[in-house]
């Protein structure tokens, strides 16, 4: 579990250098974007892999990495929006962005702890295309949490598809 937590932190520390680079660049304009659109932004990253694993082949010269590091960064700023629903400031200051995406991925590596502890790192042993078809899998989930209002009946939210696609994409990444 050591080295899956140190595997983990060095994702990590590279997607928040992206996150925060492009936040130095552009700022925060990503607060205007609804739920959905940042739902859509995953859809088409975990899209694009699932292409680029299906044709062997890419014509943009961007790998698969890239795109899952997006969907982190893209998850991380679901789970900021989720939490500033009611806020209508857009421009939020670098501190606490920082705060708010540390805050998410102390929280999304504690579930994947939880969970490696009961399924026994049984994703060490996982294809990446199956990390591809659950990010898919998610996005449809959230689609249809979204048609529902927000609502479930048995099922956890968006605020946990969105973690667990964090966690399947660091999963890919390592593996990759």
């Amino acid at each position: 579990m050591n080295k899956t937590s140190t595997q983990y932190d060095a994702v990590i520390s590279k997607c928040r250098a992206v996150f925060l680079n492009k936040n130095a660049d552009y700022g925060t304009s990503w607060r205007i974007m609804r739920i959905s659109s940042i739902i859509d932004q995953i859809y088409i990253k975990a899209n694009r892999i699932r292409t680029i694993e299906d044709n062997g082949t890419m014509m943009v010269n961007e790998g698969i990495e890239p795109e899952f590091m997006g969907i982190i960064n893209y998850c991380i700023m679901g789970l900021i929006q989720l939490e500033l629903v009611e806020s209508k400031e857009m421009d939020l200051d670098i501190n606490i962005i920082e705060k708010l995406y540390d805050k998410y991925v102390f929280q999304t590596k504690t579930l994947m702890e939880e969970k490696n502890h009961d399924y026994g790192e049984v994703w060490r042993d996982m294809l990446v295309t199956t990390f591809t078809d659950m990010q898919l899998m998610r996005v449809q989930r959230m689609k249809q949490i979204l048609d529902n209002k927000g609502k479930t009946i048995a099922s956890e939210g968006i605020e946990s598809n969105l973690m667990d696609m964090i966690n399947y994409s660091i999963f890919a990444l390592i593996k990759l």
